[in-house]
């Protein structure tokens, strides 16, 4: 680590850190350093799709954080991993390739009171970076660093799933990205033959490694934000004190820091370094450098419910996976076609409906998977199933991210308070009946589904949100920690170009900045978000 003064000091090297790296640094004027607190992605898990499975719980790849305990989950803690190495949540993710529905950017737009994130007006940093398997057209682009792929296998079980959907009123759908995500088919990955495409092959390598310019630092744990107040009384933040694991050291940002630390850690670095809801941080003797009530506040996150059916007469991956033969069998499809079970991302087919006919637009989101377990990390079932996750696109309950020390190596306390408003309960258990209704369609009858969990028994609505809090969790989008907002509305942490609301030289550009949680997973609508903040801040530097 040499001269520790740059333009642009960038705080995570996950989805928003690295492409911010890739296009600030493009500039040779401006010395960008990126910093990372985990190693870089040479495990060879984070490569294979299906090793999502060894990356999550994992110290090396993930933070390992868990919830409080939560009363909509009857009680219950869940693990909620975030990716820890270079390109973050991407390395361990499950690869889908999903924006999002027009409405909800059209909504950030109306609450943001800034027009620049309409869904009209995202699509172009949408298409910028993308490069879609299909070719170019009016909304996916080709020749971007972001490569979207058709997954490499289908299943039986799937495609009869699909065709009762059908049968139950969902139309197919070739493309969930198109503005209205509403439809059955199987999700696009973010795969390159056969390969888990993170942000760091996409946006570091090799553009960034070979910028003279441009600095990595990796097993670098950010402990504080710098500040300094100007002469007009502002505080201007002018860089971080970095652990390296022997020592601390002192790094300057000339112009800005962009906290790219996730939905979890950017909230927490704020608190940490003084920015946050006073009282908490006069709680841990944090000195006040700026009240901002929001932050940490505003956490979202899509609850999936995990419904099993057993199925006969249909393979499915639970007993194809049983035996070392079977096992040696799907080791060799990789091996040899980078196709087959090693292939898959962690959800294969999706599909987009409504909990209610009084809906007005898709509110639901399933996640089918030919497998069926007690819990992540758990064996397979030895009977054959599938299993229909599905959560609420739009959920009204609200958590919080909060630190328990003034010690930065203390994971912050993070309560999602799911199911905690009737809506929400009102649709974890309509949309459990939405998915009995597919499950008895003619398509799956030959396959005898039978429902294991949450079982038939449980019919009425109270029953449902009961039983959803015992089978439900996480989907791993957790958003809105540090929003944008209007400048009259007190609990929004940022204006609508992501900068903190009262400090100068300092922007949040991840998940956290959402307002509100994007209808399906969140992964590229926050590369779409860090496009954004890239072509500001560059017009910010020529002013």
């Amino acid at each position: 680590m040499s001269d520790n003064n740059f333009d642009y000091v960038i705080i995570g090297a996950g989805t928003a850190g690295c492409l911010l790296a890739n296009r600030l640094s493009a500039d040779p004027a401006k010395r960008v350093l990126l910093i990372e607190a985990g190693t870089k992605d040479d495990y060879h898990w984070i490569h294979i799709p299906v090793g999502y499975l060894y990356c999550i719980g994992n110290a090396r790849t993930d933070w390992l954080y868990y919830t409080e305990p939560d009363e909509g989950l009857n009680g219950r803690k869940l693990r909620y991993p975030r990716g820890k190495t270079l390109g973050g949540c991407s390395s361990i993710n499950g690869m889908i390739y999903m924006r999002g529905q027009a409405r909800d950017y059209d909504g950030w737009a109306q609450g943001i009171g800034d027009g620049a994130w309409t869904w009209d007006n995202c699509l172009p940093q949408f298409k910028k970076h993308e490069d879609y398997y299909k070719g170019a057209d009016d909304l996916h682009g080709t020749g971007g660093e972001w490569r979207v792929e058709k997954q490499r296998l289908r299943w039986d079980v799937l495609d009869a799933f699909a065709q009762a959907a059908q049968e139950a009123g969902i139309p197919h759908s070739e493309d969930f990205n198109r503005g209205s995500n509403e439809g059955v088919g199987y999700f696009q990955v973010n795969q390159k033959n056969g390969w888990r495409w993170n942000t760091a092959k996409a946006f570091l390598r090799p553009a960034c490694s070979g910028r003279a310019n441009f600095e990595l630092w990796t097993g670098a744990h950010v402990a504080r934000l710098n500040f300094e107040t100007r002469p007009d009384g502002v505080q201007r933040c002018t860089g971080a004190q970095v652990w390296t694991g022997s020592e601390m050291v002192q790094v300057h940002a000339a112009r800005e820091v962009l906290l790219c630390a996730g939905s979890i850690g950017s909230p927490h670095l704020l608190q940490l370094s003084g920015i946050g809801p006073a009282g908490l941080l006069q709680q841990h003797d944090i000195p006040v450098v700026h009240d901002l009530p929001g932050v940490g506040e505003n956490l979202q996150d899509h609850l999936q419910i995990r419904a099993v059916f057993k199925v006969d007469g249909v393979a499915t991956l639970n007993t194809l996976a049983s035996s070392w033969w079977g096992k040696l069998k799907i080791g060799m499809e990789y091996a040899l076609k980078r196709s087959g079970p090693m292939s898959m991302a962690p959800s294969q087919l999706g599909a987009f409906t409504r909990s209610s006919p009084d809906q007005p637009e898709p509110n639901l989101e399933y996640h089918v998977q030919p497998l069926s377990l007690d819990a992540f990390g758990e064996p397979l079932h030895s009977f054959n199933a599938f299993t229909a996750s599905v959560c609420n696109l739009n959920p009204t309950s609200r958590g919080w991210v909060r630190i328990r020390s003034n010690r930065f190596a203390d994971a912050p306390a993070i309560a999602t308070n799911y199911l905690s408003t009737p809506e929400d309960r009102r649709v974890a258990a309509d949309s459990l009946r939405v998915t009995r209704r597919i499950a008895a369609q003619p398509a799956l009858a030959r396959y005898q589904p039978q429902e294991w969990r949450p079982g038939p028994q449980y019919q009425s609505d109270e029953d449902l949100a009961r039983l959803a809090g015992d089978i439900a969790t996480t989907i791993f989008h957790p958003v809105g920690t540090t929003r944008m907002g209007r400048a009259d509305d007190p609990r929004a942490v940022l204006d609508g170009r992501m900068r903190v609301r009262g400090v100068a030289g300092l922007r949040v550009v991840d998940a956290g900045a959402m307002p509100t949680i994007t209808s399906g997973n969140t992964n590229s609508p926050t590369l779409m978000m860090a496009e954004k903040a890239a072509e500001w801040i560059a017009q910010d530097a020529r002013c």
